[in-house]
C-alpha cells in the first residue's frame, strides 16, 4: 500500500486566498461523527462522463445546525483494471441496489463490473463487452436499473451507439444509434431522458470533420427508445457573430476548407438542471457552453466563457519548467477556461454550473494552433520587462516555454499580438446558469499554492513523471474532473487534478463563499516504483493512483459501508479506488 498524504491542511494565508474564498479551518484531523447523507443523483463521469449532479434536497432541522469544515479521505479498496497508461480505468458509475460499480476500461473495449459490497476488497464480477458494436467505450451512466454505455464507431467520424444493459442481470437490452464520437452519457434526474454528447472530432488527418451534436433519447419505453438530435446546423449562418462574441471557431480541414460551425463545435460534457428541462454542454476547444432545451431537442444558445487575467494576483501561476523553482506569480497573459467536466447544483431555484477548467489545444493532421512566445511578434508595451519581473518575456524562465493559441490575440490582424491566450486556467469556476458573462467564483491560484505548500519536491509533477516543475509550462495541476455530493445541508464539489493526481474537496454551498475542506493523494513519488510500473515489472499502481479521470460520489444511504464514499477512476495507473469520507466540524 502506498503511503498516503491525508487532508491535514495548512491554513492558506489571507494574502494568497481568493477574496471570495473563506480561509478553511485547517489543522489536526478529528475523527468525524458518523453522518447521515441525503441522497443525490449519482454522477458518472469524465473526459467523457458525469450524470447530472442534482439539486439540494430538503434538510432535517437537526442537520442544519452542523457545519463541516473538514473532510478526511480514507483510502479503502482498489482494483487494477489493466496496464500502466493504457486507459484501463476512466469513467465510473454506481448501482446502489446491487452495490456494483461500472468502470470504463477503454483499453479492452469493455466496462468492468466490480462488486463493492466490501469497500476494502473490490472484486471483478464480469465485463460488459461491446466490441461487436464499436471500437471504444467512452462513458457510462446509470439511472434506476438501466446502464448506458457510449460506444465509439470503428471509424470515429461515423455515427456511434449507446448500448443499454440491465444493471441487475447484466443482460444487454438494446443498442441505439447516436452521433459521431459519443463521448459522454447522462440521465435527466427523473431518468426520462438519456443525453449523449457527440463530440464529432475530425479524423486524424483532418480530412473529415464530423458534426458535433447532442442526442436526446426518450427512455419512457426502453424497448423502443425515441432519439432526437440537437444539432448546431442552424448556427452555421451565424459563424462570424459567434466568433465576434468570443466562441472559438477556427477549424480548417486539410484541403483548406474551413469547418462549419456545426463541424467545429465539439460537445464534451453534459450537466442537467434540477428540473430536467435544460442541459448545459461544455464545448471545450471552443471555450463555450451550449444550452439545450431537452423536450424539443434544440440548442437554444452558445455562450462564450471568455478568459481569466493572469496579471491579477489572485490568478497567479507558474509558467516555466526551466527555472527549477516554484514561482507562482503574475504574468501579462490571459487563460481560456476551456472546461472538460462540468456539473450542476442548485441553491433554491437558481442553477449553478461548476467547471473544471482543464484547457485543450486543437491539433489534427498538419493543423496545430499552439505557438510559443518566440513564434510571433508581440506588443512590446504589453510584454515589457517590467511586466515579466525584470526579465525578457521570451526568456525560458519567463514566458518562453508556455504555449499559446495562434487564433486569438491579434485583434487588428497586423501580425502583432496584443494579447496572448494560454490553455486552461488551472482552476475550477462556478457560474450562474442565467448569467455566464463572468464566474460567480473562481479558485484562482488556490490549487497551485496548496500543491506548492504540501508537495514542494514534486510541485507540478505529471501523472507519469515525478519530476518537480514538469507541468508548469503546460496547464499545471490540470483540473479535469468534477462531481457534486450533498452532505447534510452542504454541497461539496470534488475536483480531480489530472497531473499531480490529487482530489480536492470544496464546500460550494454558497457559490460566492467557497471553502477548501480537504485533499487526498496516494502517490509515493518514488522514481524506482514508477519506473517498475512503466516497465511492467510492478503493478501499474506501484507508485500510487495516477491520473484521476472519473469521479462519483456515493451517499451514506447507498454506501456499502454506511459512510459516504468517493470512487475515482485513475486513468494512468489503471485503477479504481474507493475513499471513505469522514466529515468533521
Amino acid at each position: 500500500m502506498p503511503s498516503v498524504k491525508t487532508s491535514q491542511i495548512a491554513l492558506i494565508k489571507n494574502s494568497e486566498a481568493h477574496p471570495t474564498m473563506r480561509n478553511p479551518l485547517l489543522g489536526k484531523l478529528v475523527k468525524a461523527t458518523m453522518l447521515t447523507v441525503l441522497p443525490v443523483v449519482m454522477i458518472a463521469g469524465l473526459t467523457a462522463c458525469n450524470e447530472d449532479s442534482s439539486s439540494p434536497l430538503p434538510v432535517a432541522d437537526s442537520e442544519v445546525a452542523t457545519h463541516y469544515n473538514q473532510v478526511t479521505f480514507i483510502p479503502a479498496g482498489s482494483y487494477v483494471h489493466g496496464g500502466f497508461d493504457e486507459s484501463a480505468a476512466e469513467i465510473i458509475a454506481f448501482h446502489p441496489e446491487t452495490k456494483h460499480s461500472f468502470v470504463v476500461n477503454a483499453q479492452n473495449q469493455k466496462v468492468d463490473v466490480l462488486d463493492v459490497k466490501d469497500v476494502n476488497n473490490l472484486a471483478l464480477l464480469q465485463s460488459l463487452d461491446v466490441s461487436d458494436i464499436g471500437s471504444t467505450v467512452n462513458s457510462v451512466a446509470i439511472h434506476g436499473d438501466i446502464v448506458a454505455l457510449a460506444v465509439q464507431a470503428n471509424i470515429k467520424t461515423d455515427n456511434g451507439h449507446v448500448v443499454l444493459f440491465d444493471a441487475k442481470t447484466l443482460e444487454r437490452i438494446s443498442s441505439i444509434e447516436v452521433g459521431a464520437l459519443p463521448d459522454m452519457v447522462t440521465f435527466t434526474p427523473d431518468g426520462s431522458y438519456l443525453l449523449v454528447a457527440n463530440e464529432g472530432e475530425p479524423d486524424d488527418d483532418y480530412r473529415v470533420d464530423a458534426e458535433g451534436s447532442i442526442s436526446i433519447i426518450n427512455m419512457m419505453d426502453i424497448n423502443r427508445p425515441i432519439v432526437k438530435t440537437a444539432t448546431f446546423t442552424e448556427f452555421n449562418s451565424q459563424k462570424q457573430s459567434l466568433i465576434n462574441a468570443g466562441v472559438r471557431i477556427f477549424g480548417k480541414k486539410s484541403d483548406g476548407t474551413p469547418s462549419s460551425v456545426a463541424e467545429d463545435l465539439e460537445p464534451e460534457y453534459i450537466a442537467v438542471a434540477k428540473d430536467g428541462k435544460t442541459a448545459y454542454v461544455s464545448l471545450q476547444e471552443n471555450n463555450a457552453i451550449a444550452k439545450i432545451d431537452i423536450a424539443s431537442a434544440t440548442v437554444t444558445d452558445i455562450l462564450p466563457l471568455g478568459a481569466k487575467d493572469h496579471s491579477k494576483p489572485n490568478n497567479a501561476l507558474d509558467v516555466s519548467n526551466k527555472d527549477g523553482s516554484i514561482n507562482i506569480t503574475t504574468w501579462p497573459i490571459m487563460g481560456m477556461y476551456m472546461p472538460d467536466a462540468i456539473a450542476t447544483y442548485a441553491v433554491g431555484d437558481k442553477n449553478y454550473i461548476v467547471t473544471a477548467n482543464e484547457g485543450d489545444a486543437r491539433e489534427w493532421g498538419d493543423f496545430n494552433e499552439e505557438i510559443s512566445f518566440g513564434d510571433v511578434q508581440v506588443d512590446p508595451a504589453v510584454f515589457s520587462k517590467a511586466a515579466c519581473h525584470d526579465m525578457d518575456c521570451g526568456d525560458k524562465k519567463a514566458l518562453g516555454k508556455i504555449d499559446f493559441t495562434s487564433v486569438m490575440g491579434d485583434s487588428d490582424n497586423d501580425g502583432i499580438y496584443e494579447t496572448l491566450y494560454s490553455f486552461g486556467t488551472r482552476s475550477f469556476s462556478i457560474w450562474d446558469a442565467d448569467d455566464m458573462s463572468a464566474p460567480v467564483y473562481d479558485s484562482g491560484s488556490i490549487m497551485a499554492r496548496y500543491i506548492a505548500d504540501h508537495y514542494p519536491d514534486n510541485f507540478n509533477a505529471s501523472n507519469d513523471k515525478n519530476a518537480m516543475d514538469n507541468r508548469s509550462d503546460n496547464k499545471g495541476v490540470e483540473p479535469e474532473g468534477v462531481t457534486i455530493g450533498r452532505v447534510g445541508s452542504q454541497t461539496i464539489a470534488f475536483i480531480g487534478l489530472e497531473r499531480i493526481s490529487s482530489v480536492m474537496a470544496f464546500d460550494v454551498t454558497d457559490p460566492k463563499n467557497v471553502t477548501l475542506l480537504g485533499e487526498i493523494n496516494t502517490r509515493t513519488f518514488d522514481d524506482s516504483k514508477l519506473a517498475a510500473a512503466k516497465a511492467g515489472t510492478a503493478a501499474p499502481n506501484a507508485d500510487g493512483d495516477l491520473g484521476p479521470e472519473g469521479l462519483v460520489f456515493i451517499t451514506a444511504e447507498d454506501s456499502p459501508s454506511g459512510k459516504p464514499l468517493l470512487m475515482v477512476g485513475f486513468e494512468v495507473s489503471g485503477t479504481s479506488r474507493v475513499f471513505e469520507l469522514d466529515f468533521a466540524e
